[in-house]
């Protein structure tokens, strides 16, 4: 069967989607044909009206509809403390988790050669600036924990380093629930790299 011309130019469009391949856009275009008009042009207008009304926050670079966004305008919030992630996928993440009450800055990507994403990519111009405002005592650079994240931590740090407020790191290690034995050796490392003491030092018998 010929694949009309309109059809074929859905589907190479929402193959543009991250994370779907050819069958998952043919499955998904012949899906929005089988569905009412209204059912399919109701998306069409969520991306419209998404696109419309979203902007990154001046403050932290989140998508919003207002500026500041929720977050930057709440001021019971943490002022102190600025926690840079990648994506607002991680600010949602960290929000979901509960505990955390500062503030956050979006970097909107890492710095990735193999996908062409470079330092001139990240605005780490406007995070510099962020985090020398008045009132940022700590800057945690939470990254991934893979070669990208820690490339573009590396990159930050130096950046941020005369900003004079405190650099910190997520902490790393064994998951909650994990067994030693299904770790890889990186892990291994750095959970032992981050230990802790659980309780005082026993102090050396007299005389010993």
């Amino acid at each position: 069967m010929i694949t009309p011309p309109a059809l074929a130019h859905l589907i190479e469009e929402l193959e543009r989607l991250p994370g779907i391949g050819r069958r998952s856009a043919d499955r998904l275009a012949h899906h929005l044909l089988r569905v009412p008009e209204a059912e399919a042009l109701g998306l069409a207008e969520a991306i419209r009206d998404a696109r419309a009304r979203i902007r990154p926050c001046s403050r932290c670079r989140a998508p919003a509809e207002r500026d500041p966004c929720a977050i930057c305008g709440d001021a019971a919030r943490d002022a102190r403390t600025l926690v840079v992630v990648e994506s607002a996928r991680d600010l949602v993440a960290f929000e979901a988790a509960g505990g955390y009450r500062g503030l956050y800055f979006v970097l909107g990507g890492r710095l990735s050669p193999l996908e062409g994403v470079t330092a001139a990519d990240l605005d780490v111009a406007a995070l510099v600036a962020r985090a020398t405002e008045p009132g940022v005592e700590e800057v945690c650079l939470a990254t991934n924990p893979d070669l990208e994240g820690d490339g573009t931590a590396l990159l930050l740090e130096k950046a941020l380093l005369p900003s004079g407020a405190r650099l910190t790191r997520l902490a790393r290690g064994l998951p909650a629930g994990g067994q030693i034995e299904h770790q890889s050796a990186a892990v291994l490392a750095e959970a032992f790299a981050e230990r802790r003491s659980v309780a005082p030092s026993r102090a050396a018998p007299h005389g010993a």
